[in-house]
This record gives C-alpha cells, structure tokens and sequence, in this order.
C-alpha cells in the first residue's frame, strides 16, 4: 500500500451516510500515519462541499480506492454537486453500507475511518503563506480531519 500513489495518483472516494443517503466526493489530498497509538487517515474537505455535511453528521466516514481505475467517474463525481443530482447514479457507480459506512462496489480497498479530530484551516497558522494565494484565494478553507483506521476491507 504506498498512499501517496493511492490517494495523490490514483485519487480516492470519500464518503458518508446521512439519513440513509450516500454522498461522496473524490479526493486526492490527505495521508495515512499513525497518532495517538491508532493507525489514522487524515482528509482535507473544503467549507463549502455538501459530503462535508454528510461527514459532520455521523462519527464514521469511508475512503474508497480503485487502483486506479474508474478515473472517469471520479472525475465526475469530482465535480458535481450531489445537492444538485444524484451523481452516483448518473456515474453507475454504487455504494451499499459495510461494517457502517458506505463501501463502494468497485472499490477495491476501503478503510473504515472513525473521526478522532476536526479542525477548521486557519489563515494565522500558514508559514508559508504563498499557500494562501494559490489554494485559496476567494475561495474557503479546508476542514482538517483526522480518523482513526478502524478496519480495511479488500476485495
């Protein structure tokens, strides 16, 4: 498992259930490690994306991996707004809870992520602020959160 290519390279599906809803958005930020005695991921997802909802609504959320496969419709469903369709359907691609988060079908890896830490970015806390200019210039901030990995399921 090497993450950056997974989650830089290849991209992942991060995902949540609210109110026996399913949305996701496709990320290619974020990292694994271990802290506080636990293997953890951590995750960026910006203010303004509804799966942001989905995440701060329940205690569990999904990273789904493809081996790079299915590029296209991450790239899709990168890009619209599951407030304004349903583009899991419109991609085929389909999701059904696993050990209580949503797990994608074609998935080939899916870690299970209970959320340990959440923390909006603050501009005060940049050092390097030309960070601010390219990443967020008009637009908002990311939330930071860190999951301990509490299962991985393969197929």
């Amino acid at each position: 498992m090497n993450p950056i290519k997974m989650i830089g390279q290849d991209w992942m599906l991060i995902a949540a259930e609210k109110d026996g809803k399913i949305n996701a958005m496709t990320a290619s930020w974020g990292g694994m490690g271990f802290m506080w005695n636990k293997p953890v991921a951590f995750v960026v997802v910006r203010q303004t994306r509804y799966t942001k909802e989905f995440i701060d609504a329940g205690e569990r959320f999904s990273l789904n991996f493809f081996d790079g496969e299915c590029k296209k419709e991450m790239g899709y469903i990168g890009k619209v707004s599951g407030r304004d369709e349903d583009k899991l359907a419109a991609t085929g691609m389909k999701a059904e809870m696993a050990e209580g988060v949503p797990a994608f079908e074609k998935a080939t890896k899916v870690l299970v992520c209970k959320k340990l830490f959440a923390q909006k970015f603050d501009e005060q806390s940049f050092i390097d602020k030309s960070i601010l200019d390219r990443w967020y210039a008009g637009d908002s901030m990311h939330t930071l959160y860190i999951a301990e990995i509490e299962k991985v399921l393969e197929k």
